[in-house]
């Protein structure tokens, strides 16, 4: 080969690790609007879905997303999350639909649970199960990653879902060479999750780079808490202590945002993005494993949930 047609290797281009996991994001954005009629974006107000707002930004601006926003709300959220999700949406100019698990409990769809470990977290499938059938979503967009949980590790980027909702996870089709098989009947359904291949700390050394705003409860604050179970709760309206439970004020900080009932904090100094993102480099625990007690009753209990139609 000549010189002049040898490619100098050390001038190619090169993404980053986090350019080429944005890549990829995107590219399951597009994918999904192309092939699907009615996609929703899911979101919580947490840091995932604060990525997956940014991603769908960098995938259809500068026109609008062609799909609308939807929380699905237990009524037990931590009321800076909720206050962030609506400031949030309104910034972006997007359209915001709230599921709501109280409208599911009155309309008898649900039945709450009651006494001292009482949570809405498992209500939240079938309020998100009613919400996609009258608005006739046959893809939803969610934060989920790989490494959060082990049924989680089992998804595809495309989770196929039956028409009664439910996952399958021996069912699921093949993904090869980034190709994505989004046919479906009517009634089936998608879940999507761009984020797939991203870690806890991809996530938050991304949301460090982009300079995005997320909750406060993210980072260390003083706040009045009692322990259960070797986890930190807020005290609430929402929460009934037992004997021997008694409140304290400590700093914490959340990894996870979602039911205040089954949501813990942990001990932290981290105040800035960067003490997070440090922090979050040196723990070994995930942070479903240390901060969700729904994921506490049994081994199973996440895959158990997504084969009913949870997130």
């Amino acid at each position: 080969m000549s010189a002049t047609t040898t490619l100098d290797q050390s001038t190619q281009p090169t993404l980053s690790h986090l350019r080429a996991l944005e890549a990829e994001a995107i590219h399951v954005f597009r994918e999904v609007a192309a092939e699907l009629e009615r996609p929703v974006l899911l979101f919580s107000g947490g840091k995932d879905s604060i990525v997956l707002l940014r991603l769908a930004e960098k995938a259809f601006r500068p026109g609008g997303f062609p799909f609308p926003v939807m929380h699905v709300d237990t009524g037990h959220n931590f009321p800076e999350v909720i206050e962030f999700r609506d400031r949030r949406v309104a910034e972006l100019g997007e359209r915001l639909i709230v599921a709501s698990v109280q409208e599911s409990i009155d309309r008898g769809r649900v039945v709450e649970e009651r006494g001292p470990r009482a949570s809405r977290n498992r209500l939240q499938t079938v309020t998100l199960l009613d919400a996609i059938t009258e608005n006739r979503f046959d893809a939803a967009f969610g934060g989920a990653r790989r490494d959060e949980e082990r049924a989680r590790a089992k998804e595809r980027i495309f989770s196929f879902r039956d028409d009664f909702g439910q996952w399958d996870p021996k069912a699921q089709r093949p993904e090869l060479w980034s190709l994505y098989n989004g046919r479906v009947r009517r009634g089936e359904q998608v879940r999507v999750f761009p984020l797939s291949n991203w870690t806890e700390l991809d996530v938050w050394q991304y949301i460090d780079e982009e300079g995005l705003e997320v909750p406060n409860i993210y980072f260390a604050h003083d706040r009045e808490v009692f322990q259960r179970d070797g986890m930190l709760y807020a005290t609430s309206p929402y929460m009934q202590m037992v004997d021997g439970e008694e409140p304290f004020t400590a700093s914490v900080r959340y990894r996870t945002v979602g039911d205040m009932s089954c949501t813990g904090g942990v001990r932290s100094d981290a105040a800035t993005l960067e003490e997070v993102v440090a922090e979050i480099a040196a723990t070994r625990i995930t942070e479903r494993g240390e901060t969700r007690a729904d994921d506490r009753v049994t081994e199973a209990a996440m895959e158990d949930r997504k084969r009913e139609g949870y997130f």
